[in-house]
Formats: structure tokens, C-alpha cells, sequence
């Protein structure tokens, strides 16, 4: 996933110029499977074709520390922890994806940037500004895409943490509920859905291990040690599996990685054949 030539970015780019321009765009993919990297590469390759293509990370509209704090008080204490449908200020993304086909040096759009040492927001004065509309935005992000889950699936705890912690369900459908509303309205804007498919959720745990080794060999704040990294992913485990599973029909272009986040397979929608 290195640059031009790269099947797999020439496939992505090439579905992005499909769509209608100014284009929205979504890359969706299980933590650790390499979104990051890979839409850095596309912008790249994009920008050499001429292309001005925006990557917009859904991380970066987390909710504060302190706005997760007010949701842990008043909904449940679960909250707290960043990541699950919920967690993000969807409202705020709306209005700079609204603004930004319009992004003038007269009328710069603000991008806010998420500060995961410190698990907050950086202030305004320390957003990305955008000075001229892009071609295509492509918004990344572990839940990107993911529809929510069925009734009857929420019934059953699927690990530790909600068992002991979510025992009564009521954490889950209260995620499940913000995914079918909020997040579902703006995965309906995308015109095209790319995913980077993990063998299983399995990997994931490993994938972000080798994310927070530099960051704990440098005692970076927040760094997620073993113990801490097994329950952080819990949060994240259901709709992890449930993206595994239904993602992968719902894709425009599906990418199959291996183990080691080698491509495997490129495969896209049957709309797209």
C-alpha cells in the first residue's frame, strides 16, 4: 500500500473518481488494520494524479473528556471511554463536511484534531484549517459504514466487560440506538464505501499491541499497557465482529488482508464488476 502502481490504492482511487464531485467517501476498518496509512497513501497518489483529495478522520470529532464524563453520569458509565457510536459529536462533522466544498483563504474551514495522549480535543486554536474546496473527502474510521445490529443480537454479553459491567444491556442499546440514528443519517451521504477486511477480530489485539509499544517505551500519557489494551478493546469488540461480518456486502471495494495487513484480495461490489 505504498503508491502508484499499488493495486489496491489504484482500485480506491479509481472507484473515488466514480463518484460526483465534491465527493464524500467512507474507509471503514476494525482498529489497527492500517485506515490511517492507507489514506495517507491515497491522498498522496491522488494529489500526484492531480486530485485534491481531503482525508477526514472520524477519531478526530470524539467527544471532549469532559462531554464523555457528562454521557458516564447520565447515561452510563461506560461512556467515559472513547470509541462506540456515541462517543463522537456527529453534529460538528456535519457541519464541516457542509462547509467544506465552499473553503475559501476568506472563509477557512476549521478541522478539529483529537489529542489521544491527552484523550481530548485540542483546542480550536490548533485545528487544521482548509483553505480550498476538495475534490473528494474521505471520512476514515473503525465503525464507518457499520449498520446497527438487530434487537435480539444485543441480548446476549459478548465478553468480559459486558458482562460484568453492562450486565442489563442497557450500554449496548444505547449504542445500537445512536448507530440507527446519527451515524446511519450520515452513512447514507456516502458514495462509495472502501474496507480494509481483518482476517477476524482476533488480530486486533496484536495490531494495536505494536500501535502503543512506542508510545509506552516513551511513557507517553495514556499509553495503553497489556491489562489496560484487553479491556479498552472490549468496548469495541461487538460492533468490531459485527462490521467483520456485514461490512463486506455493504462495500463498494473490499480489500482482504492477511494476518500481516498484506492484501490478499481485491474485491469489488458486484455493481462495480
Amino acid at each position: 500500500m505504498r503508491g502508484a502502481g499499488d493495486p489496491a490504492l489504484e482500485a480506491a482511487l479509481a472507484l473515488l473518481l466514480r463518484q460526483r464531485q465534491p465527493a464524500l467517501a467512507g474507509l471503514s476498518g476494525v482498529p489497527g488494520s492500517g485506515k490511517s496509512t492507507f489514506a495517507a497513501a491515497l491522498e498522496r497518489l491522488a494529489a500526484s494524479r492531480g486530485v485534491g483529495l481531503l482525508v477526514l478522520t472520524l477519531d478526530d470529532f470524539y467527544l471532549t473528556r469532559d462531554a464523555r464524563q457528562r454521557l458516564a453520569r447520565e447515561v452510563h458509565p461506560l461512556l467515559a471511554t472513547r470509541g462506540v457510536p456515541g462517543t463522537h459529536e456527529i453534529e460538528l462533522l456535519g457541519e464541516v463536511l457542509a462547509a467544506l466544498p465552499a473553503a475559501s483563504p476568506a472563509r477557512p474551514v476549521r478541522v478539529p484534531r483529537f489529542d489521544k495522549g491527552r484523550d481530548t480535543r485540542l483546542p480550536p486554536s490548533r485545528w487544521r484549517r482548509v483553505e480550498r474546496p476538495p475534490d473528494i473527502m474521505l471520512l476514515e474510521g473503525w465503525c464507518v459504514g457499520v449498520p446497527p445490529q438487530p434487537a435480539a443480537a444485543l441480548a446476549t454479553p459478548c465478553n468480559t466487560l459486558e458482562r460484568e459491567e453492562d450486565a442489563d444491556g442497557r450500554w449496548r442499546r444505547w449504542v445500537n440506538a445512536q448507530l440507527a440514528g446519527p451515524y446511519a443519517s450520515l452513512w447514507r451521504e456516502l458514495e462509495g464505501l472502501i474496507v480494509l477486511q481483518a482476517p477476524g477480530f482476533e488480530v486486533v489485539r496484536g495490531w494495536r499491541a505494536e500501535q502503543e509499544r512506542p508510545r509506552l517505551a516513551q511513557a507517553a500519557p495514556h499509553a495503553l499497557d497489556d491489562a489496560t489494551l484487553e479491556r479498552f478493546l472490549m468496548h469495541y469488540e461487538r460492533l468490531g465482529r459485527h462490521a467483520l461480518r456485514s461490512l463486506p456486502a455493504r462495500a463498494d471495494l473490499c480489500i482482504v488482508l492477511d494476518r500481516e495487513r498484506r492484501v490478499q484480495a481485491i474485491r469489488p461490489s458486484p455493481a462495480a464488476r
